[in-house]
This record gives structure tokens, C-alpha cells and sequence, in this order.
């Protein structure tokens, strides 16, 4: 596959930032799992490492401001971000100071401490209930503590809040390594994507997807529908899907979005077999059928190995691929086959050259590591919500603060 990174889009990263002896504040997600007081997934913390790392080696005094969890404008002694910034510790390999405070006297005495190199890591945002209401006061506090703002938390960027929208407004705005891949792995999955470009959307129910679905549908060139969204389309057709989770009050919304995508050339394409089951629990009895003969008593739980082999011969098509979904009830076996098949499908032509392939939301990061090809892919979000958001063509207030700034440049 050629390189497409000159189609990417142009950042104001921190390639050339000058920031030797500056205080510069980092907004980061440091969203982890926590129990008793543990780390228990260092995942976050170790994409958030070489930005942090990379300020450090140049000079900087790193600030790292983030919320966790939901204490509702309240200190909860149990959502402090003590824990994680002795975590981060040990990732990095380096000292983190801690302030008991991300505003006011205790976070100027940690800042006002700091050398040229230094991380520190603030107090929870959100034990301020003006975080998450975008306050200005608040913004221009924690701005105050810095010279430089740096955004490496896209996760959530699709959040008006003081330390990822209100802040960028008042000091010089830059996108830090992990904002910035997760927007070139987007950008040119998306907007300027390598063609033919696909997409598979997987999932529960249509009318959680239907902005996602109405933004991508002009977009790509081939749609692969799964999951239990699948069943309300093949209702749709007049297809017998017997107890299967589906949606009738959305038949015409589904008979609309294949003419539409009809209308535009994007070929959409549905499993043509099943696996069913008459209950769904683990290890129940499964059969394998086409999708015109499940009985009125069985459950389709996952695609077939038909679908699987009519997929794999059509992604192997493709240069571009964007996945968010799984394609059946892949927690639980024996309905994991086709996800995962078909996960590992796309891995290998990813490793072999031949195939971009992006991929997030929740369910879609943990179907790939049950796979066991999560670091397979050409990119992995693991942003959730701001994932979702992006694929619906919303505008994300964090990137919009930068972009009005200068920050970066994006093609939306």
C-alpha cells in the first residue's frame, strides 16, 4: 500500500515547541481501572507516556491535569488521582510529583516547585463542579498555572469542560503525540481515506448507530452491518429472524438506508448465515443456518462461516478499513467465531500491506483482544464516546478550541 501520510491532516504538534524551563499543562485522560487503590490496566497511561516523556527530555515542567470518574463536583476521597500518579510513575520510569489540588494555593506551591524536567501530576478536575460546567474562572485558574497548553486527551475532547475546551482559549494551544495519532488514524481513515474505503458497523440496536450510519453511508464504499443491527435489516427484508433481538418500530428506517445507500453507491452488505441457539447462555447448543431458516423458537447470535468467507473475500478488497461494532454476541462462546474470525482476517491483511484498518469504541477494543489482535490493526482507539462522535461528523469541542486557535487544522 503507498503511504498516504501526506493526506493526513496538518497539526500544530509539539515537533518544534520550545518549552525548556516552561510550565506546561497537559491534559491527559488518566481514566484507568482502579480497585482497592491499584492500577489494574496500565493502557492509558502507557500511550500517554512518550508525550510526557518527550516534554520532560526537552526541558519542560509537565503538568498533567485530568478528571476521573464521577464525583459530581464533590471530593471523593476514593476518585483522588493519587493512586494513578504513582502508576504513572513507574510507567514512566520517573519521579511524579502529586498536588493535592489542581487550583489555588496547594497547585501553585506544586507548580511554583518544579525544575526543568519535572511531571507533576494535579488533583481531580471534577472535585471542581465548575470542570464540567466550561466555567471561565476555572479555566483561567488552571491556566494560570502554565505557559503552554498541550491536549493529549481526545478521549475527551467531545467534552465542553474547563480543561479541555475553556483553557485552550487562554494560552498557546499544541496537540500532543497520542491527539495526534488518534487524528491522523481518522483523518485518514475518513476524510482522506486510501479507496476503496469500508466500514463495519456492528452492535445492539439501528437507532444507537443512525447518525453514525447516516455520516459514513456518503463516505465509504462498501457498508458491512453486524451484529444484532443485522437482524432488524434482514426484517426489513422480510426475513424470518424468529426471537432475535431486533427493532420493528425501525423497518423503514432500515429499508431507507439501503436505498440510500443504493443511491450512492455503497455496496451494504448483511450475513447470509447464522449461528443460532434456543437460549443464550455459554457453550449452548448451536446450529449453523442460512439466514432464511432460523426457526420461530431460535436466537441469531452470530454470523456464519458463509458470512465470514463472503466478508473476508470482500474486505480483502478494500485499502481502507473502519470498524466499530462486533459481528455477534462475542463474550460468550461458541458466539465469538465470527468476530474473531473475521478480527483476524483483517489483521493479517493489515500486516501483509494491504489494508488500513482502524478501529474503537468499547465492545470493538475489547472483541479485538479477545481475539488476541488488538496491536495488529494499523490503529486502535480506545477514546469511546469522542471515537463514536467523530465517526457521526460531530464537532468535538476540544479539537474545535485548538482548531480556532491555530492548533491544528483539520479537514471537516
Amino acid at each position: 500500500m503507498s503511504d498516504p501520510s501526506a493526506k493526513a491532516a496538518s497539526f500544530r504538534t509539539i515537533d518544534a515547541l520550545d518549552c525548556a524551563g516552561k510550565r506546561v499543562l497537559l491534559r491527559a485522560d488518566l481514566n484507568v481501572p482502579v480497585r482497592e487503590g491499584q492500577v489494574t490496566d496500565l493502557t492509558r497511561l502507557e500511550r500517554l507516556a512518550p508525550t510526557i516523556r518527550e516534554l520532560a527530555d526537552k526541558g519542560a515542567r509537565v503538568i498533567v491535569v485530568s478528571h476521573f470518574d464521577r464525583p459530581l463536583g464533590q471530593r471523593v476521597a476514593t476518585m483522588s488521582l493519587a493512586p494513578i500518579g504513582s502508576a504513572l510513575a513507574k510507567v514512566l520510569g520517573h519521579t511524579v510529583h502529586f498536588a493535592e489540588d489542581c487550583l489555588g494555593p496547594q497547585a501553585e506551591a506544586a507548580v511554583a516547585a518544579l525544575r526543568d524536567g519535572d511531571v507533576l501530576v494535579l488533583e481531580n478536575t471534577r472535585f471542581y463542579p465548575g470542570e464540567e460546567a466550561n466555567d471561565p474562572e476555572m479555566a483561567r485558574g488552571l491556566a494560570a498555572l502554565a505557559d503552554i497548553y498541550v491536549n493529549d486527551a481526545f478521549s475527551a475532547a467531545h467534552r465542553a469542560h474547563a480543561s479541555t475546551e475553556g483553557v485552550a482559549r487562554h494560552l498557546p494551544a499544541h496537540a500532543g503525540r497520542l491527539m495526534q495519532a488518534e487524528l491522523d488514524a481518522l483523518t485518514l481513515a475518513l476524510e482522506h481515506p486510501e479507496r476503496p474505503v469500508g466500514a463495519i458497523v456492528g452492535g445492539a440496536k439501528i437507532s444507537t448507530k443512525l447518525d453514525l450510519i447516516g455520516n459514513i453511508i456518503g463516505r465509504v464504499d462498501m457498508l458491512i452491518i453486524g451484529g444484532a443491527m443485522a437482524n432488524t435489516f434482514l426484517a426489513a427484508r422480510g426475513v424470518r429472524v424468529g426471537r432475535s433481538l431486533q427493532e420493528p418500530q425501525m423497518h423503514d428506517t432500515a429499508r431507507a438506508i439501503m436505498a440510500q445507500a443504493e443511491a450512492r453507491g455503497c455496496a451494504l452488505l448483511l450475513p447470509v448465515d447464522a449461528v443460532v441457539a434456543r437460549e443464550f447462555k455459554a457453550r449452548a447448543a448451536s446450529r449453523v443456518v442460512p439466514v432464511e431458516q432460523v426457526a420461530d423458537d431460535e436466537l441469531i447470535l452470530d454470523c456464519g462461516p458463509a458470512t465470514v468467507d463472503l466478508l473476508g473475500e470482500r474486505i480483502a478488497t478494500l485499502k481502507t478499513l473502519v470498524w466499530n461494532g462486533p459481528m455477534g454476541a462475542f463474550e460468550t462462546e461458541p458466539f465469538d467465531a465470527g468476530t474473531t474470525a473475521l478480527a483476524r482476517l483483517v489483521a493479517e491483511l493489515t500486516r501483509e500491506g494491504r489494508l488500513r484498518s482502524v478501529a474503537g469504541g468499547g465492545d470493538t477494543v475489547s472483541a479485538l483482544r479477545h481475539a488476541g489482535v488488538l496491536d495488529e490493526f494499523s490503529y486502535v482507539s480506545t477514546a469511546g464516546g469522542a471515537f463514536l462522535e467523530w465517526l457521526e461528523g460531530r464537532t468535538l469541542p476540544g479539537i474545535q478550541a485548538l482548531t480556532a486557535l491555530g492548533g491544528i487544522i483539520l479537514p471537516r
